[in-house]
């Protein structure tokens, strides 16, 4: 990595709702539980920035549709300008969550900064209005609220609306593809969508160097990478919220994230959904940050 790295940490919790024996959902422990099998060590960023989450809720707005958005609003606001004050073309920039919704205020943040791609790599779209959404839970349509789908108070903070243009977002990694109505939603959108099975036959690298290749030819600002720990096959990553069998393993993360990481136009990757509470011993998590580093540093 040739860039100096600043490390964010957004433990926000309040666009999951909690299961029926949770306090709170455990993802907010992210970046503690990280910290504590090394990754901060090992990445030895230049600098770390940390915003405090507010208390968990789970209220319900009828306005909206979703559950908590004036506190998802106001850290989204709080987020944006965290990294807008603290980045710029000379640094990557990893950001640990944290549920899905914590995309909304980088969004918000490189919106001003320019014209930005996104290549979302989930094991769900993410891509559907408060209406399709049984929970009302904000990080399950969080890519949906970023590109412009949803109520206007959380797709048009600081009327920069819509924070990514929709011809301009890989969405890749779905394997949710048995509900038609929630596919149905992505697919008659101008996102780029490639669900496990199309990733498959496109090529792990080859899908992420065709991303690369229309930020080139839009010449875009740059990209930004949202990496949900649930797009991996829940051999190997079990401990998310919302678990399905099928996913990519490590070798074909290495050829989706390398070629993305070390673009010069990459302006950082965030990490999103691993729950601690999950994976009490951390075997599921220290893999994982290994290969992460790796990605990250180059190495094989």
């Amino acid at each position: 990595m040739k860039k100096e790295i600043n490390l964010f940490e957004f433990p926000f919790n309040l666009g999951l709702t909690k299961k029926e024996h949770e306090i709170e959902p455990g993802v907010k422990k992210l970046p503690d539980w990280f910290r504590k099998f090394g990754f901060h060590e090992k990445i030895a960023p230049k600098n770390i920035f940390r915003l405090v989450s507010p208390e968990y809720t789970m209220n319900f707005d009828k306005e909206t549709g979703v559950k908590n958005p004036d506190q998802i609003i106001e850290y989204a606001k709080k987020q944006s300008e965290l990294i807008l004050k603290n980045s710029n073309n000379n640094t990557f920039n990893i950001i640990l969550g944290g549920d899905c919704s914590i995309l909304i205020g980088t969004a918000v943040a490189l919106k001003q900064m320019g014209n930005f791609g996104l290549f979302y790599l989930d094991g769900h779209t993410d891509y559907i209005p408060p209406k399709l959404s049984p929970s009302g839970g904000v990080a399950g349509m969080d890519l949906a609220i970023v590109s412009g789908l949803g109520h206007e108070k959380l797709t048009n903070i600081n009327n920069q609306k819509p924070y990514f243009l929709e011809e301009n977002i890989f969405c890749i990694g779905n394997a949710e593809t048995d509900d038609e109505e929630y596919v149905e939603q992505i697919i008659n959108s101008k996102i780029h969508y490639f669900d496990l099975y199309q990733l498959r036959k496109n090529g792990f690298r080859k899908t992420s160097e065709d991303f690369i290749n229309l930020i080139n030819e839009k010449n875009l600002d740059g990209f930004f990478i949202h990496f949900d720990v649930d797009v991996l096959n829940d051999n190997i990553m079990p401990c998310v919220d919302s678990r399905m069998e099928d996913g990519i393993d490590y070798d074909n993360l290495k050829e989706i994230l390398q070629p993305l990481i070390h673009n010069e136009k990459c302006f950082g990757i965030e990490i999103t959904i691993l729950d601690p509470d999950y994976d009490p011993n951390g075997e599921y998590t220290q893999p994982f940050i290994e290969n992460l580093i790796k990605i990250i540093n180059n190495k094989d």
